[in-house]
Order: C-alpha cells, then sequence, then structure tokens
C-alpha cells in the first residue's frame, strides 16, 4: 500500500526542479556589484576564468592518493607539496617558504648587511650564479652568470636551499666570504 505522505506531490516536486534549475543558473552568473577594474600600466584587468578541467584533474589526484597511497597522507601535507612543485617548476628563484621559514628569511634580510652582490639560485641541487651586479666584491672577483657555487667558506653547497645559501654569504659590509665555484 503506498502511503500519500512518503512521496512529493507533483507540484512541490515540480517547484523543486524548477527552483533547482533557476539557483544553477544564478550561481553561474558574477555578482552584479563586480565592475570591472580599469586597466593600469597596459595590464588587462580582466582575470581569466578557473581552469575547471584542471582543477577537477587536481582534485581528483588529490583523491586518489588519500584513498590508495601506501600511508595515510594529510590534506595539509598534500596541498603544501603541491604549492612548493607548482612554484619550484616556475623559475630558479621562486620558491614556497612556510611561515617559519618566511619569518627567518625577514629578520635575516633586516639590519646592516653586506652582499657579494650577486642574484643566485639553485638549480639540480647546486647553488648557481644567474647575475653579478656591476660594481660589486663579486663583479670585480670575475664571478659571471651560470658559474656554480660547490662550496662556501669552505662548507659543501650540493642541496642546500637557496635561503641557507644565501645566508652564508651574507656578514658585515667588508667581511671576507670564501666562494669555490
Amino acid at each position: 500500500m503506498l502511503h500519500p505522505r512518503r512521496f512529493a506531490r507533483p507540484s512541490t516536486l515540480l517547484l523543486a526542479i524548477l527552483l533547482g534549475i533557476h539557483g544553477s543558473a544564478w550561481a553561474q552568473q558574477p555578482p552584479a556589484d563586480m565592475a570591472p577594474v580599469p586597466e593600469d600600466r597596459g595590464v588587462s584587468a580582466t582575470k581569466a576564468p578557473l581552469p575547471l578541467e584542471e582543477l577537477r584533474t587536481f582534485a581528483e589526484v588529490l583523491d586518489r592518493i588519500k584513498a590508495a597511497y601506501v600511508e595515510p597522507v594529510d590534506d595539509k601535507t598534500l596541498l603544501e607539496n603541491a604549492i612548493k612543485g607548482m612554484l619550484s617548476n616556475l623559475d630558479p628563484h621562486s620558491a614556497y617558504l612556510e611561515p617559519e621559514a618566511f619569518a627567518e628569511l625577514q629578520e635575516s634580510t633586516s639590519g646592516e648587511f653586506g652582499g657579494l652582490g650577486i642574484e643566485v639560485g639553485v638549480e639540480d641541487g647546486f647553488i648557481k650564479v644567474v647575475s653579478p651586479i656591476d660594481d660589486t666584491p663579486a663583479s670585480k672577483a670575475g664571478i659571471e652568470a651560470g658559474d656554480l657555487i660547490v662550496k662556501i667558506d669552505g662548507k659543501p653547497t650540493k642541496g642546500l636551499s637557496m635561503i641557507e645559501a644565501v645566508g652564508m654569504m651574507r656578514g658585515k659590509p667588508g667581511s671576507d666570504i670564501n666562494l669555490s665555484l
């Protein structure tokens, strides 16, 4: 025997479907109060749409790792590693810093310090000179773009992070730092 209360009335069901369709269409519309931002210095102010297909793929991989990886991995670790991977593949100067490392970098770059006058990056685990800065100790010593720094004050650099290497190459103005190229 059918119980009428177990099934929605056709008019209620139709209303729910219409609201669902309307709500879905409404949710896809941009907010009315979002006026386009004026262009500044030749840069387009329009944002590219989110790459939904790529984000779906990312979410699928994330779910598969969580479901089938040999040991449990938490979301925070997976997402931080994904961010690190994105940034490390952009260029040798980009890196993700966790809050503690960022605070340490801020502290190490404040106050009085001297530098060698080189821009460095990490490539294949080595510290690589990207560019010497004109009229600095590095340029006067003949350091060139592409040089690999294998030791800083006698300590091997293989596997050091860029932050660690830069910290080892900083000191008070006029202090000596020995680099092995």
